[in-house]
């Protein structure tokens, strides 16, 4: 009995162990770009938390990941947006850059960082007055900024939807549930 006793704890030893490392892995991997995400979120006014909670929900902070419409990275960036952002930095080099192979440089994780929150301001520019512009904002980043305008439309004189009425109208399925796991997320982080 005592062999069996020695064993079993030996067992159950490996599983906590095995656990604990667990545990530690996914937190190292799910903040290691913590620092990076800070700095481009504040230079371009967003929300770090928001900015890590896109980036959870697009690649699980794999900066290798490309998507099915050519999206690149972390922040799953186009090269249409990397071009665009590059051209209006007004940096030759960058836009040189952008338009000779702009996968290599969005494969870059603080490049990609950076293109992804320039587009996620320019964004949040439109919604900045809405009430509960997190989910206009994400809806956008992900369908486009004309569909998230279309879902936003109200008739002239009524009153500005609701974050949960604008949800709500979001006819793709997959980005009524993309929005919806962000915000989540986003709210779990910010303990709300």
């Amino acid at each position: 009995m005592p062999a069996l006793r020695r064993f079993s704890l030996a067992v159950l030893f490996l599983i906590i162990i095995g656990g604990v490392a667990a545990y530690l892995f996914n937190q190292y991997w799910v903040h290691r770009f913590d620092a990076l995400i800070a700095r481009q979120a504040a230079v371009y006014r967003l929300d770090p938390d928001l900015v890590w909670s896109i980036i959870y929900e697009e690649t699980y902070f794999r900066p290798w990941m490309k998507g099915d419409a050519g999206e690149v990275g972390l922040m799953q960036v186009t090269p249409a947006v990397a071009r665009e952002w590059a051209a209006e930095t007004g940096m030759r080099e960058l836009a040189e850059q952008m338009r000779r192979d702009p996968e290599r440089a969005l494969a870059d994780p603080e490049r990609n960082i950076q293109v992804g929150c320039w587009y996620l301001e320019k964004i949040w520019k439109d919604y900045q007055d809405a009430p509960g512009a997190e989910p206009r904002v994400i809806a956008a980043y992900n369908a486009g900024p004309s569909r998230a305008a279309e879902w936003n439309r109200v008739p002239p004189g009524r009153r500005p939807l609701t974050a949960d009425e604008f949800v709500a109208r979001i006819d793709f399925p997959s980005t009524r549930a993309y929005v919806t796991n962000i915000l989540e997320r986003y709210r779990k982080k910010k303990g709300k």
